[in-house]
């Protein structure tokens, strides 16, 4: 780890990376965080990060580790996903938005930037939508736009656990697939075991990203945001956003592709650095 020097005593210059529980209307929302060796009250506008379908906050933790040197970075596990309680039915993306706004409200931040990863760019979508003072600037990365055809393709991508155990293998095959040779096979063992351990709730996240109008309402987003497209399952729906955030800014990284935050957070962090300073 890096080290300063105050008063012939070592200082740490990496951000403190820690884990929290907060209440939420769901119950608990367990959150992953970042904190600047300063303190982060004197650094840039928090950022809030939300997750895709089938994962958690742990998917940010490379990426907390680099943005929260200048800034405090907020990771949350969406209700249902990673350590956070569920919801008692199957809830909408505002729903999921409602509950992340509640730990929002609990940390009393005047201003904060969201960052959301596929479905979790959905959810910040609501939450810019429901707090145009609050929420300063959006950034989205692999915005599912989705069309009739890729609309059934999410409905055939939820899963329920069969008694025999043959939809362990399947799931493997379809996870080793979506993140490709490329990504190193912790990172996908990784992420396997986050699906199996959300169960249902993953098949009611697929359920409400496949069924939220994003046409109509990513077109009432007013902040500035930045649109990231890396060529992953989405890289054709990102590309409808483009008439929709009528202020946004897009960067393409055709490099890279699913599973950037957990393979590759640093194409990331360059390209919204200047973003989420101004």
């Amino acid at each position: 780890m890096a080290k300063g020097t105050v008063a012939n005593r070592p200082v740490d210059v990496e951000p403190r990376v820690r884990r929290g529980y907060f209440e939420c209307r769901y119950g608990q929302l367990h959150v992953h965080n970042a904190i600047p060796p300063g303190g982060g009250f004197e650094e840039g506008t928090p950022l809030l990060c939300l997750h895709h379908t089938t994962g958690s906050g742990r998917v940010f933790d490379r990426f907390l580790a680099l943005a929260g040197r200048d800034r405090s970075v907020y990771a949350p596990d969406t209700p249902g996903f990673g350590e956070s309680d569920p919801p008692p039915s199957r809830p909408t993306i505002s729903d999921y938005a409602a509950a992340v706004g509640d730990f929002i409200d609990t940390m009393r931040f005047r201003q904060i930037d969201v960052l959301g990863y596929q479905a979790g760019a959905l959810i910040a979508a609501e939450l810019a939508i429901a707090r145009p003072t609050q929420v300063r600037r959006v950034v989205m990365v692999s915005v599912p736009v989705l069309n009739d055809a890729e609309r059934d393709a999410f409905r055939r991508g939820s899963w329920l656990p069969s008694e025999d155990g043959s939809h362990l293998i399947t799931e493997w095959k379809r996870t080793l697939e979506l993140y490709g040779p490329g990504v190193p096979l912790e990172v996908r063992a990784r992420a396997f075991a986050e699906k199996l351990k959300s169960g249902v709730h993953a098949a009611w996240a697929l359920a409400a990203a496949q069924q939220y109008a994003s046409r109509e309402r990513l077109a009432l987003v007013t902040q500035t945001a930045l649109v990231l497209r890396p060529k992953d399952d989405f890289w054709e729906a990102t590309l409808r956003a483009r008439e929709l955030l009528s202020k946004a800014r897009f960067i393409d990284l055709p490099e890279q592709g699913n599973g950037l935050f957990e393979a590759a957070p640093e194409p990331v962090v360059e390209s919204t650095k200047d973003f989420l300073r101004g």
